[in-house]
């Protein structure tokens, strides 16, 4: 059987350049060299993604975070130069990159999401409609990448600073209600629900830090977990009205939080980190899928 000729995209622009780097060499390092010629792309910038691209290639596999990665723009230039790719298309992409339009879309499907108001840069702020939703609340960016310029407000006097604060990352943020419960996150590969994990942060939420910090006393505690049945199966059951709300492809990670035994969606990751300390490789251990085994899913699921 003919090798397909496979090219790692990785780099990119965004504030999660280096997980990229780091995910990325570990899927060359890993993947099967008996099925794939490889080839390593790095983008420094953009127009890489032309320049750089390996002549006679059969399909690209992602491994970006973020702007130009996550949010439809490579997707589009891969699609224009009929190139498959790995993980979601353009619109959804773009859809699950925008956390407004994401909130829509759930609240539309009658999947349970937390109550947000929108705000973009130059907008009249409603404090009282902030006040509706109650204290404390979450402000972050629209289109951030892992919880950058995010914030937990207790008290209307600190609002105004946070909101300043993520309106200087991104020119459209959310403020959202607080969920005080368990954190989770689904893996979801082409239609099939892979095991749980259970986010416990020492933060108080799932932030940059807490995410990809090697310091003990600060990372987050991340865990396989099966729930009992009921939990289990309303936890699966929205991860997939999630994948066919936004008609997904390929894989895709769902984060959930525990709030009053309901599961409320904060968002969908269309291109879920590969390194070391990400999520998804612990996921597909747990149900006996190793790294390469992985890397073969991700592939065939996205051609």
């Amino acid at each position: 059987m003919k090798k397909l000729n496979i090219v790692v995209i990785m780099g990119g622009i965004s504030t999660e350049r280096e997980i990229s780097l780091s995910g990325g060499a570990i899927v060359v390092e890993n993947i099967d060299t008996t099925k794939y010629n490889v080839y390593e792309l790095i983008v420094d910038e953009p127009m890489d993604v032309v320049n750089k691209m390996p002549d006679d290639v059969d399909f690209a596999l992602i491994i970006l975070h973020g702007k130009f990665g996550e949010d439809g723009t490579i997707q589009a230039m891969l699609e224009a130069m009929n190139i498959k790719y790995s993980g979601c298309d353009v619109l959804t992409s773009a859809l699950c990159m925008n956390k407004n339009m994401t909130k829509k879309i759930l609240k539309s499907a009658s999947i349970p999401t937390a109550k947000w108001i929108h705000i973009k840069n130059g907008d009249v702020i409603n404090y009282d409609a902030i006040d509706t939703i109650g204290y404390p609340v979450i402000v972050k960016p629209c289109n951030g990448g892992p919880s950058v310029a995010t914030f937990k407000v207790d008290k209307k006097e600190d609002i105004a600073d946070a909101l300043n604060k993520a309106l200087s990352v991104d020119e459209s943020i959310l403020v959202e209600e607080y969920l005080d419960g368990e954190e989770y996150t689904s893996f979801i590969v082409d239609g099939e629900v892979l095991p749980t994990i259970k986010i416990t942060s020492q933060a108080g939420f799932f932030d940059y830090e807490s995410k990809y910090s090697d310091d003990e006393n600060i990372a987050a505690k991340e865990e396989v977990v099966q729930l009992d049945d009921a939990l289990q199966k309303q936890l699966n059951d929205t991860s997939i009205a999630c994948w066919n709300a936004f008609n997904c492809r390929g894989y895709v990670r769902v984060d959930f939080i525990l709030h009053n035994g309901i599961f409320y969606t904060l968002e969908l990751n269309t291109l879920p980190g590969m390194s070391q300390a990400s999520l998804i490789p612990k996921s597909a251990k747990a149900c006996g899928i190793n790294y390469t085994q992985l890397i073969d899913r991700l592939i065939e699921s996205s051609l």
